[in-house]
């Protein structure tokens, strides 16, 4: 689809596996892609912070690239890591809130924050769902709660939100169809566009697959777990996904980015 206006941003999403070996080289391969990618938008899942030993992997991640950063965690779980949302456009009322435990002890959250555009504010929101096969039942509670907060972070008149990260959840999951529309989960339906669904190449699109020998000694079946969803096209006829493909599903020199790929859109606005 061609874009009807230079009004176009351009989102990657990546979870970067925390600092898991082999972290340097790992960090090379992601500083190279996403200076190819040049994206106006990047959302991080699983980047550490942890300030008393001057830790912080987003910042790591797109030093030069010339973008401003935020990020945020939750204490009290088993996780040192959170989410990050890195802008070309300034970024101001960030906003971090716990996802529900159902009963877990898993430390997930949502990052909000609002980007300042040419075209005017723009929501953004990362998250990361809880990973276990058999815990679509927490991520549904999850995905309710962050639809929440992010509907109500949203003002009239800002351009449609973009929600980005691992989901950890398949296309025809409860917890990814309730965010299309598809199910109220009994009770009302809200709508948000799977870029990749509606702009990719027609392939499964699986970000986590067994070609990386990072995600194959898991021994998990290859799926699609990241996403970039929009809350359009609104009733301004903005938000439209123009393009979205897999990215960082290539080892450089054999070292790959992450355990999982990563997802580029790019949506007009």
């Amino acid at each position: 689809m061609q874009a009807l206006s230079d009004r176009v941003v351009s989102v990657v999403t990546l979870n970067l596996w925390n600092r898991a070996d082999p972290w340097p080289e790992r960090l090379a391969v992601i500083r190279r892609e996403l200076a190819a990618l040049r994206p106006d938008v990047v959302a991080l899942q699983e980047a550490v912070r942890v300030e008393d030993y001057d830790v912080d992997q987003a910042r790591e991640v797109v030093e030069g690239l010339g973008l401003h950063v935020v990020q945020g965690q939750v204490p009290g779980g088993p996780y040192l890591f959170g989410n990050a949302l890195a802008s070309r456009f300034p970024l101001r009322d960030v906003t971090v809130l716990p996802l529900p435990r159902e009963g877990t002890d898993e430390n997930r959250c949502l990052v909000l924050a609002r980007a300042d555009t040419p075209w005017g504010t723009l929501p953004l929101a990362t998250t990361h769902l809880n990973w276990k096969l058999d815990e679509g039942h927490v991520r549904v509670a999850q995905v309710r709660h962050l639809v929440a907060h992010l509907s109500a972070f949203t003002r009239d008149g800002d351009l449609p939100a973009i929600l980005a990260g691992d989901f950890n959840a398949e296309p025809d999951s409860d917890e990814v169809r309730y965010l299309r529309g598809r199910t109220g989960l009994g009770g009302p339906c809200v709508y948000f566009n799977d870029c990749f669904a509606a702009a990719g190449d027609g392939t499964p699109g699986h970000t986590f697959a067994a070609q990386n020998p990072q995600a194959a000694v898991s021994r998990e079946p290859d799926r699609r777990l990241d996403y970039v969803f929009v809350r359009g096209p609104n009733d301004r006829l903005q938000g439209v996904p123009l393009e979205a493909r897999v990215c960082f599903d290539e080892p450089h020199e054999g070292v790959w980015a992450s355990d999982h790929f990563g997802v580029y859109a790019r949506i007009e606005l």
